[in-house]
């Protein structure tokens, strides 16, 4: 066990890991801590690729102590597929695509749920309960029904048909809300005050853990790469938490003398009509404005007060990144591109990294010659709306 404590990144202090924790009495999300020089003496960056394709290879750099409370349905080591045919046509030669559709619940929050489910069992907890857009509660649902241990998923009625009934499958306790995000967030909130302590607040970057497993994309998609960078990766950016983990990740490896000292540049992608980080960004603040009537098609991004704010902000900065929002439409188009082109149907908050990499390089921002990452962060098929058939001809029997 290479973890040491928890640490409040916004004031300094520093949190007990044995115990369950929340947020830090100043309101920041906690982040994990490792001795990563215990960790560098322990085992050599050779000696992931000796262990099973998951997530579980980077078990020193993970938070669950005993084996027995690892909770898995082999998550982790997704596809990088390489997309030259798009990639010509945007003038991106070395454009890469790690696909997180091929996760067990369908998309990247299975390694959140996951690690944060191990590491809930392991400290005794027996039922969470969370706000999620779909994917996240579906996944947390499912790997908690593997545990043993119960789940209640506020979901707004709007959020994919798919996933409430991936939340029923797996016996969760779910709730529909007329809403949004923010609003299954103060339902879960009433709920876990009024359960005397049965019930544990598992929502975005409230517990430390479901960073710990969203991190782990930083870690393959360097191992994928032969321990190297690439110049940019391109993240759909709602709660943030997937960014913030490949950063950290990425700060992680650095640490350890695994990668160079020079990170990729990150850019998060929202949609133009909810950009709290894009908007924030531009201004050049440190902290995200509420967004006013959130919507759009990529729904896992509709997050119109994320709590990491300030994290993926400074992510951005540190990494002399940036962030950029896109239209539904031209998100739409390009997701059907794609598909034609590569053959992978994308999530349309997949879609929308697309549209931002065409973008950034037809602006400049992208340099001829570099190499891009995009994260596909869920399976197409669980968004079949995001394709018009309407107008496919009935051939007469």
């Amino acid at each position: 066990m290479y973890l040491t404590h928890l640490e409040c990144p916004r004031c300094g202090r520093k949190h007990d890991a044995g115990v369950p924790q929340n947020l830090c009495g100043c309101g920041s999300p906690l982040l994990a801590r490792y001795d990563l020089a215990a960790v560098a003496a322990a085992v050599e960056p050779e000696r992931f690729g000796l262990r099973p394709a998951d997530l579980w290879r980077y078990r020193e750099l993970l938070p669950v102590t005993d084996p027995a409370c690892v909770t898995t349905l082999g998550e982790g080591w997704t596809p990088m597929l390489r997309a030259p045919a798009y990639g010509d046509q945007v003038g991106v030669d070395d454009l890469l695509v790690k696909d997180e559709g091929l996760m067990p619940t369908g998309s990247f929050k299975a390694r959140g749920a996951a690690v944060g489910v191990s590491r809930a069992r392991e400290l005794g907890i027996r039922r969470i309960a969370m706000p999620t857009n779909g994917n996240a509660g579906a996944a947390w649902a499912t790997y908690a029904a593997r545990a043993g241990m119960g789940a209640t998923i506020a979901m707004p009625l709007s959020a994919p048909a798919i996933c409430r009934r991936e939340c029923v499958a797996a016996g969760a306790d779910l709730r529909l809300v007329d809403g949004l995000i923010g609003d299954a967030g103060r339902q879960v909130t009433a709920l876990v005050a009024a359960s005397s302590g049965a019930i544990f607040d598992a929502g975005t970057l409230r517990e430390p853990y479901r960073l710990e497993g969203k991190k782990t994309m930083g870690y393959e998609l360097v191992e994928q790469l032969g321990w190297q960078v690439p110049d940019v990766i391109v993240y759909p950016t709602g709660g943030g938490v997937g960014l913030i983990g490949i950063h950290k990740a990425l700060g992680e490896l650095r640490d350890l003398g695994w990668i160079e000292d020079k990170l990729p540049r990150l850019v998060a992608v929202q949609s133009t009509g909810c950009a709290p980080i894009v908007r924030a960004f531009a201004a050049g603040e440190d902290r995200a404005r509420p967004w006013a009537d959130a919507r759009t098609v990529a729904f896992g991004i509709t997050v119109p007060a994320p709590l990491g704010d300030e994290l993926i902000l400074a992510a951005l900065r540190a990494t002399a990144g940036t962030a950029i929002a896109v239209d539904d439409d031209e998100l739409l188009a390009d997701l059907r591109d794609f598909a034609a082109w590569e053959g992978l149907l994308l999530c349309p908050e997949g879609a929308a990294c697309l549209t931002a990499v065409r973008k950034l390089r037809a602006g400049g921002w992208i340099r001829a010659g570099e190499r891009v990452v995009v994260l596909n962060t869920g399976a197409g098929v669980k968004y079949p709306e995001t394709v018009d058939v309407s107008g496919v001809p009935v051939l007469p029997r």
